[in-house]
This record gives C-alpha cells, sequence and structure tokens, in this order.
C-alpha cells in the first residue's frame, strides 16, 4: 500500500498554466541547434563569405528596419573577429535570375530581411540583402548550381530558433528559406515511416503522425517553429533522446543537395541497407557544412497508450543522482525522459513567463516521464519509485499527471526555461556533455568564478543523456565576461573528456572550439571530406 504522503502526491494535479553555403537551416532546437554552416578555422569553411581572411568586404549598410523585440543587434562582423571571403556580391541580374528560376518568391523587402538577418536569441545578425524561397529540390539544386557558377555565399535557414549563431548570415550571404518546402510525402502506416520535405515544422509533423497512432522520435522545446531539416542537419537531441536515441538511428534516408547543384538521392525507406557506404550519416549533424537537407524519411515509433509525468523537489544534487540511478532500478522500459533544473531555472520561468511551481521550493527539480502500453502496470510502477524515493529521503516534495493539459504545464516548466533566459538579459549559452556524477559541478565553479560579472548563472538539461544546458546571464554583452567563459568552459569540460556540444552543433559562436572534443587526426579528415566536396569554401 501507498503510503499517505505519496498518495498525497499522486493526487496533486497541477493547475493549468497560460500557457556559407552552408549555414544550416536554423530548424533546431531552441535548445538543439540548427543546420548551418560554419566551422571555421578548425575545420574547412563552408560556401559561405565568413570567418577567413579574404578581401575586403561590401560594407554592410544598418538596416532602418529593426526586429519588432529590443533594440537593434550589433552586427556579428562587428563584434567578432571575423572577415569575409572573396565571394561575389548579388546584382541585378542575379535577382533576374532567382525571379526566373521560383517567380514570386524572390525577397528583397527590408522588413522581412531583418527578421531573417537576427537569430532568436538577438545575439548575432547578418545583412542579407536577398530572401529566396524555393519549394522543391528541385528549385533548390537550380539556386546552388546559379550561386555555385556565380561564386555566391549561401545561407540555408529554416526555423531560425538555433542557441548558436548558425541560423543567419554572417555577412550578405543569400538566404535559402525553406520554409515553403513543408509537404508530407508519403507515410506508411504498418512500419511507420514518415517521409517529409525538410521544411516541415515539428509540432506539426507531430501532430499527423499522432493522429494515425505514432509520434517523432524527437521532441524539442522549440517544436513549433523549428524544421525537420535543421533538426537532422543539427543532429537535435532534445526530450525524449532517453528513450528513443539519436537521429542518426532513427533517420532512414535523406534526399540533399549539394554545393554545385547535384542532387543527392538517398531518401530511402528501407531500415536495413548494408551496400556501402552509409552517405547519409555524414550529413546529420553536419550542420550544412557539405549540402543542403531537403527531404528527410524517418522512422516513428509508436504511440505510447500510458503516459505519467512526475514533478518532484530535491534537496540537492546528489539526490537528484540517485533518483535517476532508482527511477531506471524500478521504472525500466518505460522510462522516457528524465530532466533536472536547479532553483535559479524556476526563478526565471516563473518572474518573467508567470509559470506557477506545484511543488514546493527545492534546490533541485526534476521531471520524470514514463511512456507505456498499460496505464495500471505504469501506475504500479511509478508508485513503487515514489513510495522508495519519499522514503528515502530523495524526493522532498512533488506532483504526477496523466491528463494531457496537466502533462503540459509540468513540461512547460522544463521546455520554457530557454525563453525565459532569453528575457533576462543576454545570455551566453554552453551545451555540454559531461560524466553524470560531475555534471552540475561546472554551475557551482563559475558562480565562484564570475561573481557579480554575471548577472546570473544557471543550470538544468538531459540528465538521462549527461547532457548539461549551462547558462550565464548579463545586462547586456560583455567582451570581459565572454573572456572569462570561453575558454574556461571549454578546457573544464575537456579535462573532463566531455564534449563542448552535446546537441546544439558548432555554429558560428562554437566553430573555434572543436579542437577541445576532437583530436588531430579527426580534424584532418573533416577537412579533407569539406575540401572535395565545396572546394571554394574551404
Amino acid at each position: 500500500m501507498l503510503p499517505q504522503r505519496a498518495r498525497a502526491m499522486l493526487r496533486r494535479l497541477v493547475p493549468r498554466q497560460p500557457l556559407r553555403l552552408f549555414q544550416w537551416q536554423a530548424a533546431c532546437a531552441r535548445g538543439a541547434s540548427v543546420q548551418r554552416r560554419t566551422w571555421a578555422s578548425t575545420i574547412p569553411r563552408p560556401l559561405g563569405p565568413w570567418g577567413a581572411v579574404g578581401n575586403s568586404p561590401p560594407v554592410c549598410r544598418r538596416s532602418s528596419s529593426t526586429p519588432a523585440s529590443g533594440p537593434e543587434v550589433a552586427l556579428t562582423q562587428e563584434r567578432y573577429p571575423v572577415k569575409r571571403l572573396p565571394f561575389s556580391t548579388p546584382s541585378e541580374a542575379d535577382l533576374a535570375a532567382f525571379e526566373r528560376i521560383i517567380p514570386g518568391r524572390v525577397v528583397t523587402d527590408t522588413e522581412v530581411l531583418a527578421a531573417s538577418n537576427v537569430d532568436w536569441l538577438r545575439t548575432v545578425r547578418g545583412c542579407s540583402r536577398v530572401l529566396l524561397r524555393p519549394r522543391t529540390s528541385e528549385e533548390v539544386a537550380h539556386i546552388l548550381r546559379y550561386c555555385h557558377e556565380r561564386n555566391l555565399a549561401v545561407n540555408p535557414q529554416g526555423g531560425n530558433t538555433g542557441m548558436v549563431g548558425g541560423s543567419v548570415p554572417v555577412f550578405d550571404e543569400i538566404i535559402l528559406s525553406t520554409a515553403l518546402m513543408n509537404q508530407v510525402i508519403s507515410f506508411h502506416s504498418v512500419s511507420g515511416t514518415l517521409v517529409c520535405q525538410a521544411g516541415c515544422i515539428l509540432e506539426e509533423l507531430s501532430q499527423y503522425v499522432e493522429a494515425r497512432g505514432f509520434v517523432m522520435p524527437l521532441d524539442l522545446g522549440a517544436k513549433g517553429s523549428c524544421h525537420i531539416g535543421g533538426n537532422v542537419a543539427t543532429n537535435a537531441g532534445g526530450l525524449r533522446f532517453l528513450r528513443y536515441g539519436s537521429l542518426h538511428g532513427t533517420v532512414l534516408g535523406l534526399e540533399v543537395v549539394l554545393a554545385d547543384g547535384t542532387v543527392l538521392n538517398c531518401l530511402s525507406t528501407l531500415r536495413k541497407d548494408n551496400t556501402g557506404y552509409d552517405l547519409k550519416q555524414l550529413f546529420i549533424g553536419s550542420e550544412g557544412t557539405l549540402g543542403v537537407i531537403t527531404a528527410v524519411s524517418i522512422q516513428c515509433p509508436p504511440k505510447p497508450q500510458a503516459v505519467n509525468v512526475a514533478f518532484l523537489g530535491c534537496p540537492g544534487f546528489a539526490e537528484v543522482l540517485q533518483t535517476f540511478s532508482t527511477c531506471k532500478g524500478l521504472l525500466g522500459e518505460i522510462l522516457s525522459a528524465y530532466e533536472f533544473m536547479d532553483a535559479e531555472c524556476m526563478w526565471l520561468v516563473r518572474h518573467h513567463l508567470h509559470l506557477t511551481s506545484p511543488v514546493q521550493e527545492s534546490p533541485f527539480y526534476v521531471l520524470i516521464e514514463t511512456s507505456g502500453s498499460r496505464a495500471e502496470h505504469d501506475a504500479e510502477k511509478l508508485n513503487d519509485f515514489l513510495e522508495q524515493a519519499l522514503r528515502s529521503g530523495l524526493v522532498t516534495d512533488g506532483t504526477v499527471a496523466t491528463d494531457q493539459m496537466k502533462l503540459k504545464a509540468l513540461w512547460a516548466l522544463r521546455e520554457r526555461i530557454s525563453e525565459a533566459l532569453s528575457r533576462d538579459g543576454y545570455v551566453y549559452k554552453y551545451d555540454l556533455s559531461l560524466p553524470t556524477d560531475t555534471l552540475y559541478d561546472l554551475v557551482t565553479d563559475l558562480r565562484a568564478r564570475l561573481g557579480s560579472q554575471a548577472k546570473r548563472v544557471v543550470g538544468y538539461g538531459h540528465l538521462g543523456d549527461g547532457n548539461l544546458h549551462l547558462n550565464v546571464t548579463s545586462e547586456d554583452f560583455s567582451r570581459s565576461l565572454l573572456d572569462a567563459l570561453e575558454p574556461y568552459v571549454y578546457e573544464w569540460t575537456a579535462g573532463q573528456r566531455g564534449s563542448v556540444s552535446a546537441e546544439h552543433g558548432l555554429g558560428f559562436k562554437k566553430k573555434d572550439a572543436l579542437h577541445y572534443s576532437k583530436p588531430p587526426a579527426a580534424l584532418r579528415l573533416m577537412q579533407q571530406l569539406k575540401a572535395s566536396w565545396t572546394p571554394r569554401a574551404s
């Protein structure tokens, strides 16, 4: 029999909440990354004009139109020490050629371009004067073939939700939007195989497959805006990684357009194909440095029949770790997510987004999701876990939800942390893979190191995957604060044999940190591969 305190926890339900080439499709998570181009000095440059010594660029004049939210963002080329590569500048003749390829979908309006030139975090800004909106892979191929012949730099863009500055131009690259490439091509109701264009929004795909008894194998906080092409290009992890693994395992095939306009059709729907090199794997996580993903074939698992979410308070990070160990032992195959956040994160979502905490104040919080096929079976296992966690003092308070509205309200506390951080000031974001035992040590270390230089230092993430989202805020961008953070954060991570990018990618901001996670031989091989496929941008 469940003790009275655990039964009370199960009864509690949260109140309803208001709720260059190739820069890649910014189709990633606000917390996952963007299909993006660069990795400048560390590996060969993409087909865009940034990040390397070259001819002096045309002057980018400041646009008179500024995105609606907040003051104008400083140009990337003014804030960072980058120089434009010797690419051509789009001319009137080029615009006329694009108009012939995609009639009525060549955008030069400064107000539209203002939004597409700035990342959603409002930390980097390019000055592109041309936005192209193809609908098909053939149109993408024609555009890239023309740009290749004219030596024009291209910046593919999807949902523009990335975290590392990889979704927008650095200089005046032509923006290639995948927003109109949003069609489902096919869905197989027996195998659960979905084939769709790269510009499909993740949340809309989720709704499509769920209506057919399946789920997408990834879920991100930015699902309402991010594109599946950018998710794949950045190998986005997200909230379901613990259960379904990475996109390297769930993506079955890709259609990709290379820099010279060649269409590489590897859009297989087969789960097994052992004929030579598995070329699609080169593009998953390549961030657009090798080609533009135009279509995706992905394996969707069956929709769970029973879903529970527990939101719990823990007295310390040691208890967060022990709770995870207990989870794995008692919940086993139905455990689908294990997320953690610190007290600072809870303050942010309450203060900036006016969300309500369903539990008493705690130093740490964990969100646990179970997904299974039998509600009674899952409830019994969850009850056993809660009883043990309460009895042993690992958990001090908590609530459980099974109703869809309440599930979403609990998930909002975790998913909207990044949004709350963006309202707290300028954000320095780090997406790290670390051993779980030392996952939070860096947060504590940085608070002591930075002192009053930082407004806030917070830690949250996917503990089940060993993924820490370390965020530091200040009132405005500060070069001295950035110098205090980098390369210190990367060196600390390398000392733990971790990765400087767990799921967000490298983009523009982390391009020079790759050597902290990859040996010289691996970097040389990446350079050789890049040079062989996109020699003009290498």
